[in-house]
């Protein structure tokens, strides 16, 4: 890591202890919240983390669109994680959600946690830590992440409406991120972490049938020879270096090559075009950006003292107390 992006991380955590001493989350989380009750907390998670993307690089995308796609629903309460039930179809059961992987990593952990300090760490705050390990171990940024999330109770597939769809334009996703308190900044740089991963077919073929204009033709090609016949589990990667967390994605957008709509609306808007031109330029600002967007997206809704609870398994809510 260069002078430029050691220096970058040093203000950042600056500034995350002002955001949260300041009260950003303060009366809920805080960066020693287990210091006491599950010191090695943050050890086990990393420990887990590193061995599955040692045997698996591509996972370091899953656990953090674990961590997204839960947060943007109802907040970050783990709700993305509880199984469905024969009276109700889960969040994980949504058609947004059934290509989402890494559940049985946050199990894994939650199993290990369970045995040291039994009741203690909450799914959501694993979801947490364990992105933030993804990003770093795929050769993004180290951010401090404070803990104290509780688990909520309720996942409902229908309420995945709340995630941005894939053929989302600049001004709807700018809006929507808006609605979360994101700047329009936060959601270019949150939207970078499509430099991990791929995408189904399904996510965007639209970009091969109306949007000629804005895609390159060397790309389009080669989706479209994905893409052909019987491609329902057929997928393309984000950018040419998907398991890598680097600037490469807001560079494939300036080429035209963004695979999704809501990707390549962001060099087509002039509205967050100069943002894109930043990050492409310099990818320590994009990584300094995108740690600003994931402590604020890490604090969506949380759920507080007796609305929420501490899962005993990440899957299913805790039963009633019998007393």
């Amino acid at each position: 890591m260069g002078t430029t992006n050691k220096n970058l991380v040093r203000f950042l955590l600056a500034v995350q202890a002002a955001a949260v001493m300041a009260g950003l989350g303060a009366s809920a989380l805080s960066m020693d919240y287990y210091g006491m009750s599950c010191p090695y907390t943050e050890w086990i998670v990393r420990g887990v983390v590193s061995e599955a993307l040692r045997k698996d690089p591509t996972l370091a995308a899953g656990l953090l669109r674990l961590h997204f796609h839960d947060c943007f629903v109802q907040g970050c309460d783990a709700s993305v994680l509880i199984d469905s039930t024969d009276g109700n179809t889960a969040e994980k059961d949504a058609p947004a959600n059934k290509s989402l992987r890494g559940y049985e990593v946050i199990d894994r952990i939650k199993e290990i946690l369970e045995s040291q300090c039994p009741g203690i760490v909450s799914c959501a705050d694993i979801l947490a830590l364990a992105a933030r390990d993804a990003v770093f171990m795929a050769g993004g940024p180290y951010y401090r992440v404070p803990s104290g999330r509780r688990d909520g109770t309720r996942s409902n597939a229908a309420d995945t409406v709340a995630l941005p769809a894939p053929v989302l334009n600049a001004s709807t996703l700018i809006q929507l991120f808006g609605s979360h308190g994101f700047t329009t900044q936060d959601m270019v740089a949150l939207s970078g972490g499509h430099t991990l991963g791929v995408a189904h077919c399904a996510a965007f073929k639209n970009r091969l049938q109306s949007e000629t204009a804005t895609l390159d033709a060397s790309l389009a090609a080669k989706l479209g020879s994905t893409c052909g016949g019987d491609s329902s589990s057929a997928t393309a990667p984000f950018d040419r270096t998907s398991t890598a967390f680097d600037g490469v994605y807001f560079k494939e957008l300036q080429e035209r090559r963004g695979l999704l709509s809501s990707d390549q609306t962001l060099f087509e808007s002039p509205e967050t075009k100069g943002i894109v031109n930043s990050f492409a330029a310099n990818p320590g600002y994009f990584f300094w950006a995108f740690q600003q967007g994931m402590l604020k997206m890490g604090q969506l809704d949380l759920k507080e003292g007796d609305k929420g609870e501490v899962r005993k398994k990440c899957s299913v809510v805790n039963p009633p107390p019998t007393w």
